[in-house]
């Protein structure tokens, strides 16, 4: 299956998630059903079996969760299995992004989005700069329950709902580092605002004057909003160095930031 098919097909899911309503208790239920398929290699194979009929996955699913879980999630859920996927885990990971989104769209109904994003960034960079912290949220031969409460107890009282929850539910991400799983999820609500993402990696602080330009700078030169994440770094090169997306670029390199380093200056 091509990416730009896998691509598809979660856009497509993301606006069936996109009719519900937005409350915290979609994703909930949404990742106790990702844990519950998970679970049943068999039932993952039958929700995705390019074999059967699409209505035929559909009943499944409704056979499934309906009475278990909200109608709302036991339609997302079964639109999920209509589709054709590359296999059980390419389904999970799908449902997993849309209990994702449910929690943050959540939070920006509430209005709260910039500052779960904000506090799961500044985590996600505490996590990177301790060691030990980050050794023992990947620690694959400790409970997840026991990783959880880890994240709980650094979080608890400093932090959003919406924010602890998600900090947990990165614990069992299935790809790549605890950190990795944090940034899909400020990418995803990035999306949300249908913004770019930028991290940015500054020698000094900046002020809120040169926050502003900078990020001014970076929305003209990628030709949308920046949403972007300032990081604090004495060791940058050239005063600035910006990652967006899969692209890195540094201050140093001539014409790239030109904007964007005279903004700062």
């Amino acid at each position: 299956m091509s990416s730009a098919a896998e691509e598809s097909r979660l856009g497509a899911l993301d606006r069936v998630l996109d009719e519900q309503q937005p409350v915290s208790s979609l994703a909930d239920e949404l990742f106790a059903v990702v844990d519950a398929i998970e679970g049943q290699p068999a039932l993952r194979r039958s929700l995705t079996d390019p074999g059967l009929p699409e209505e035929q996955r559909k009943a499944l699913a409704r056979q499934l969760l309906t009475n278990r879980v909200s109608p709302a999630v036991v339609y997302v859920v079964e639109q999920a299995a209509g589709m054709r996927w590359g296999g059980g885990r390419s389904l999970i990971s799908a449902l997993e992004r849309q209990g994702v989104r449910a929690e943050l769209r959540a939070a920006q109904q509430d209005g709260q989005l910039d500052n779960v994003e904000d506090e799961l960034f500044r985590f996600g960079r505490t996590i990177v700069g301790d060691r030990s912290l980050s050794e023992a949220l990947r620690d694959r031969r400790s409970e997840v329950s026991a990783r959880e409460g880890l994240v709980t107890s650094l979080l608890s009282g400093k932090a959003r709902a919406a924010t602890v929850a998600l900090a947990r539910r990165a614990v069992a991400g299935r790809s790549g580092s605890y950190v990795d799983t944090v940034d899909s999820y400020l990418a995803l609500a990035a999306d949300l605002r249908r913004r770019g993402l930028a991290t940015v990696r500054v020698a000094r602080p900046l002020t809120a004057d040169q926050h502003e330009r900078l990020r001014v700078a970076l929305s003209r030169q990628v030709g949308r909003e920046v949403a972007m994440h300032v990081v604090v770094d004495p060791e940058v090169l050239g005063g600035v160095r910006v990652e967006l997306g899969d692209e890195v670029i540094e201050g140093t390199v001539a014409g790239r930031l030109d904007d964007a380093r005279r903004s700062i200056h």
